[in-house]
Formats: structure tokens, C-alpha cells, sequence
């Protein structure tokens, strides 16, 4: 019999970041951006699959959207969210934070929030980079998105890894101080392992690790620490049939790996625990005797 008094299971956030397979940084430099409008699009058909994934699982998630898929798609972003799903930036032209200036960055999200807004009709609050690219030579990006009106952050993940990371920030969300105002960060999902610190969060580690990998990091978050984990997965990542680019062997394989097994997973993972927006999970995160939210020690830069 289930015990009446138990815990509710603990709600994750499902993030989605909406970009077509050819928009991948592995790729930058292969295709020049003003080819991007003669490739093949995929990024609909797959985020509707996506869509009729989450309406058959009962759920709602995150839809950090691409600014350049919005202007061409305002549709698509629409349809996410007449689903009830929350509408977030992915930025405009998938561009790594740490490769444009202050007022390069400054124009991207700028652009990218008002294309969702003018498309979803709601308010976007919050923004995840490429690559997960703020990186301790891009945090003035932090203040950037406070000024522009964002109000949470998913761009740090505190790992080591060559083309992003803070390893030593927090691993929980916390509060970033600034000027502007309070910035929350919701970094990557990450488990530890003794003295080790391991991605358990989505993306390639969901398709090229085995999918026990991804339910035992979730499981741990939920179960050691009682705080809900972030995931994250890329449209294209449930489409083994998109065309192969002529990309070097690493880069080749960190997209295409077991592309064919996704969405099996997903299935999968989507029954083994609950799901929700990350404007959910911040809501219900416990809160102080003040009312604030009770959020983890940042890590001081």
C-alpha cells in the first residue's frame, strides 16, 4: 500500500532548447550563418513531436527558444505556448558568450526577447546560453541579462569541460547579487561522487552515456539532497534521420551518438520521475522566515 504520509516525488525541470541540428557550436565554422536559411529546417517537426511526447506524459517543461527560430517560426512558439509550457531565451543567433562584447551580447538577448514575447504574448524571464557559455571570462553577461529584464539564468554548469564550466560554482540554485537587482541561477544538473563532481543533466550525457547514468544522477539529486534536478534535451536530439554534416570525428560523434535511442529514453525517464517548467520548480523552492527563496551559497566570483 503507498504510505499516505510519504513525500510527494520531487518535481525536476524539463528544459528544452529549441535550435535546429545545424545550430550546434560543434558546428560552428562548417556552415556560415548566412547559409543557415538554406538548410533543411527540422526544428518544427521535432519540437511537435516533442510536444505530443509531453501531452501523452501529462507534463509541462521549459522551451529555452533560439531568437532566429522565433523570427522565422513565430508559430511554433505559439503553439509551445498555448500548451501551457513556459516560453525562455536561448538567445538570437547561437552565438558562444564568451566570443561577442558586452553590447553584441546585449543586443542578442535583447532582440531574442522581445521576437518571444511579440510571438507567446508572455513575459520571458529566463535565458540559457549556448553551449552553456557564461564561463569566468563571460560573467558580465550576468549583469547584462538583469538589466534587460531576465530574471533567472540557466548557463552555468559547474563542471570541467573544453568548451564550458565553472567547476568550483555552486551546484544548487542561488541568488546572484548585482546592482540591477537579484539574479537566480539555475545551474546544470550534477551529482557527487566522493571528491567528484559528475553531469547528470541531459544533452550528449543523456544519449551517450548509458540511460542508468541519467536515472541514478536524477535519483540521487532527488533522494540525497531533496532538491529537484535540471535537465535539458535539443530538439534535434530525437531525430536520428537528420542530415549528417561533415564534421570532424570527436564533433561527429557527440551529436549523432545514439540518436535513434532518445526518445525511447525520454519515454522512459518521463515515467520514472515527475517533471515540471523551471519557473515551477523556482516557485516551489523552500522559502525563509521572510518569505524569500531559500537558495544555496553562491560561489563568489
Amino acid at each position: 500500500m503507498t504510505n499516505p504520509d510519504a513525500p510527494a516525488p520531487i518535481q525536476n525541470a524539463m528544459t528544452i532548447d529549441v535550435e535546429e541540428h545545424f545550430h550546434v557550436s560543434v558546428f560552428d565554422g562548417l556552415i556560415p550563418r548566412s547559409e543557415w536559411s538554406k538548410m533543411e529546417s527540422r526544428v518544427c517537426a521535432n519540437t511537435d513531436r516533442l510536444l505530443d511526447i509531453f501531452d501523452e506524459a501529462g507534463i509541462t517543461a521549459t522551451f529555452f527558444v533560439l531568437g532566429w527560430v522565433a523570427e522565422r517560426y513565430p508559430q511554433l512558439v505559439q503553439k509551445i505556448a498555448s500548451k501551457r509550457h513556459e516560453i525562455a531565451s536561448h538567445g538570437y543567433g547561437h552565438r558562444l558568450i564568451y566570443d561577442q562584447t558586452a553590447t553584441a551580447f546585449r543586443e542578442d538577448v535583447r532582440r531574442a526577447k522581445r521576437l518571444l514575447e511579440d510571438a507567446s504574448g508572455r513575459h520571458v524571464i529566463g535565458y540559457r546560453a549556448p553551449s552553456y557559455s557564461i564561463t569566468p571570462q563571460s560573467l558580465w553577461a550576468l549583469d547584462v541579462l538583469l538589466e534587460e529584464g531576465y530574471r533567472y539564468d540557466s548557463s552555468i554548469f559547474p563542471i570541467r569541460h573544453d568548451r564550458y564550466g565553472i567547476p568550483l560554482s555552486a551546484r544548487l540554485p542561488y541568488a546572484i547579487q548585482r546592482d540591477a537587482g537579484t539574479l537566480i541561477e539555475v545551474p546544470a544538473s550534477t551529482a557527487r561522487v566522493g571528491p567528484l563532481t559528475v553531469p547528470v543533466a541531459g544533452g550528449g550525457y543523456f544519449r551517450i552515456l548509458p540511460y542508468w547514468w541519467t536515472r541514478w544522477g536524477i535519483g540521487r539529486v532527488n533522494r540525497r539532497e531533496a532538491r529537484p534536478a535540471i535537465f535539458y534535451l535539443h530538439p534535434w536530439e530525437i531525430d536520428p534521420d537528420q542530415p549528417r554534416l561533415k564534421a570532424g570525428t570527436l564533433s561527429r560523434f557527440r551529436h549523432y551518438r545514439n540518436l535513434e535511442q532518445t526518445e525511447a529514453r525520454l519515454r522512459a525517464l518521463l515515467k520514472d520521475f515527475r517533471f515540471g517548467t523551471v519557473e515551477s520548480v523556482i516557485a516551489n523552492m523552500p522559502t525563509t522566515a521572510d518569505g524569500t527563496v531559500a537558495l544555496a551559497l553562491p560561489y563568489h566570483w
